[in-house]
């Protein structure tokens, strides 16, 4: 009796860019619009400004020895992260529309890879922060206990998580053997990893609605335990002050990026609802 073997997977390595956007019926724009050199020079314009912004705020931190603690350590590398973000994104402005055609598949993940880096080292930073806050709050401290060979372990590690995150595509997580299962919205992506990729940051952001949550309800207590010592007008305004930053950050938080993680979870469980009819609104929304 002959043994039926499964026949190896075909990979496509040697193929362009513009194979796997045709897979999944994505298209490259043949030539520059007016709009879009409009979008590519508002897009640089903004990324300058967020590069430079970025540099101040690191300096100010390294030369003020006053912010030599632990939070301000991690607001720079915060800081470091966004500085990140505006070269990875600058780098796309001069890699998207028309120019897609001419990446090599290698140059393709580059353009990609830098950018999950910086945003999933922006996201873990923000946590590390709201912990942080959340232990010196609860423990009524001005500043954290850490030490400084913690904290730069800590943002290290920080590092080390978003660039693996950002190779993990490159080094097999794609759809290149797999052509059934490329992405809409980054058609050399596996949406398995999409999946990953969404629910991961997810449920960093959950973590973070409940960390700040627990502080505004834990600092908004002992106001009202304090508030006998504390006239009811500066009361008053304390709580309305720390409302309005809370929901700020959170607000900000959810209007930015969950749009954008929902509609890559929805392209990664392959939904069939017309993910790239909104894919550049969310992409802008993100930024």
């Amino acid at each position: 009796m002959a043994s039926t073997t499964a026949a190896p997977p075909v990979c496509y390595y040697d193929s362009n860019v513009s194979f796997f956007y045709l897979n999944v019926n994505k298209t490259i724009p043949e030539e520059w619009r007016p709009q879009d050199y409009v979008v590519v020079g508002l897009g640089l314009t903004v990324c300058v400004f967020i590069i430079l912004t970025n540099i101040l705020v690191m300096s100010a931190i390294f030369m003020n020895r006053r912010f030599h603690y632990p939070i301000y350590y991690l607001l720079g590398n915060l800081a470091a992260a966004d500085l990140f973000a505006g070269i990875a994104y600058m780098h796309l402005m001069f890699h998207t529309g028309p120019w897609t055609k001419k990446l090599s598949i290698y140059q393709w993940f580059l353009r990609q890879g830098l950018i999950d880096t910086s945003l999933t080292a922006s996201v873990i930073n923000l946590m590390a922060i709201a912990l942080e806050r959340h232990q010196t709050i609860f423990t009524m401290q001005l500043h954290s206990s850490m030490t400084n060979r913690r904290v730069i372990l800590l943002i290290l590690a920080i590092w080390l998580i978003a660039i693996v995150m950002g190779l993990v595509p490159t080094m097999g997580w794609n759809c290149m053997c797999d052509l059934q299962n490329c992405s809409k919205m980054a058609p050399l992506y596996s949406r398995s990893y999409l999946v990953f990729w969404a629910v991961l940051n997810l449920f960093s952001f959950t973590v973070m609605v409940v960390v700040y949550t627990r502080i505004f309800i834990y600092v908004r207590r002992k106001n009202l335990r304090m508030s006998q010592h504390t006239s009811q007008t500066k009361h008053k305004e304390t709580v309305v002050s720390l409302m309005r930053t809370v929901f700020m950050i959170l607000g900000c938080f959810v209007i930015c990026w969950t749009p954008g993680l929902v509609l890559l979870l929805l392209d990664g469980v392959n939904c069939g609802c017309g993910v790239l009819t909104y894919e550049k609104y969310m992409l802008v929304l993100a930024g």
